[in-house]
């Protein structure tokens, strides 16, 4: 089968990760990865960033089925649950909205700005190498720091659920899969 473009994105979201270990103001470019999956489905294109663009699911397909890393036992029922996946999706948003309330204060000037990467939303791990005190904001830096936070603990996330489970695990509560797939149901019963 001949390959088309995007099955190449597994890319983006390695030099993503490489990126925002070097400078953390390439953690802006992740924004992709939460805008074009919405977008897409409210287009009407349905699951099709998580069935063929999602770079990450490529990922840890190549890393789990190429590279042989994965137990490739099934996922427990527990997280494939309604309650796990929105649960999760709520924890996210949690998470999500006080990485922004932390932006927000280093805007307002109540709080300054630490160069911290949060691994798995609790380990504080210095991350000053990535910051190289350039001309940007300090709010802006801050949210840097966040996403790339986001970003890095869902991989993670992934990367554990992939090796212990299949490959694509991660999809199965992934908050981008599960918001497009609620976008999905709210189109579909919206044209009844």
């Amino acid at each position: 089968m001949k390959k088309k473009w995007y099955d190449y994105l597994w890319i983006f979201s390695a030099v993503y990760l490489v990126l925002g270990f070097f400078n953390i103001l390439f953690a802006w470019i992740g924004l992709i990865c939460f805008f074009i999956p919405i977008i897409i489905s409210a287009a009407g294109g349905g699951k099709a960033y998580c069935n063929h663009y999602c770079g990450r699911g490529q990922l840890f397909e190549l890393l789990g089925n190429k590279c042989g890393i994965s137990l490739k036992r099934d996922i427990p029922k527990f997280i494939r649950s309604k309650w796990f996946r929105y649960g999760f999706l709520i924890f996210f948003f949690i998470m999500f909205f006080n990485m922004l309330f932390s932006t927000y204060l280093v805007f307002s000037g109540a709080n300054s700005m630490k160069e911290i990467v949060t691994l798995i939303w609790t380990i504080k791990v210095p991350w000053k190498w990535a910051y190289h005190g350039t001309a940007v904001s300090p709010w802006a830096v801050q949210f840097s720091f966040g996403f790339y936070s986001v970003m890095l603990t869902s991989t993670i996330l992934g990367f554990v659920t992939m090796v212990l489970f299949k490959p694509r695990s991660w999809c199965v509560y992934c908050p981008m899969g599960t918001m497009t797939q609620l976008i999905c149901k709210t189109k579909n019963n919206c044209k009844k």
